[in-house]
């Protein structure tokens, strides 16, 4: 798959190397001689350039794009990266910053397919939300252990349980949790699981399978 990533910051830069270490083509589009120059080094294809520029972006092969990322720290040319990569079909998702008031984050949660921001598992966060679906492998912690997300669905069994009542055996442990807005943090015992909640989680390589029937349903 082809992603198109706008803005090689700190959050742009780990989420196209991440993306790139799994084997997908990954295009970097940045205007600062800088960054791109580092993106450059680092192995990737580059386009110099406002990312909001449509023109721009079709240089970067937004026409052919999975999905576009607008990483950068300026939510109006992320906003605009995100909307032009709507126009040709791409997933689009969109970072801002933790402060941004609800009207707002509502406002631009109803245009782009997700908001992300680097307080909530930053690149790793924002890779995810490139790739959607609701489980993702994010990275390697061991040979044996690796990092995962879930995006808690409506029809999720786990939904309304309390964190303490998840059992996933010894293929896996919640280490954090996130609703909506908030931060991702050390979950509480008694905190309960909502629909669109975020998982964080540590899994056994051998029991994914597992884990993904506890928290998404058997026939996920």
């Amino acid at each position: 798959m082809r992603f198109v990533i706008v803005g090689y910051g700190r959050v742009g830069a780990r989420a196209a190397r991440v993306l790139q270490e799994e084997g997908h083509d990954v295009v970097v589009v940045d205007n600062l001689d800088t960054k791109a120059e580092r993106a450059r080094d680092a192995g990737f294809e580059v386009v110099e350039g406002d990312g909001s520029n449509e023109s721009v972006l079709r240089r970067a092969g937004i026409e052919d794009a999975t999905a576009v990322g607008g990483l950068t720290g300026d939510p109006n040319v992320n906003f605009a990266a995100c909307m032009i990569g709507a126009e040709f079909g791409c997933r689009t998702v969109m970072r801002i910053s933790e402060d941004y008031r609800q009207e707002i984050y509502e406002q631009y949660a109803d245009d782009v397919d997700e908001v992300v921001y680097p307080e909530r598992l930053g690149a790793a966060g924002a890779k995810t939300a490139l790739l959607g679906g609701n489980f993702n492998a994010i990275g390697d912690l061991t040979e044996q252990l690796g990092l995962s997300t879930v995006n808690v669905p409506e029809d999720s069994p786990v939904v309304g349980r309390k964190i303490s009542d998840i059992d996933l055996g010894e293929d896996g442990i919640i280490y954090a949790h996130g609703r909506q807005r908030e931060a991702m943090t050390i979950p509480l015992p008694g905190t309960k699981i909502e629909s669109g909640d975020q998982l964080a989680l540590v899994t056994e390589r051998d029991g994914l399978d597992s884990v993904r029937a506890v928290l998404l349903g058997s026939e996920t």
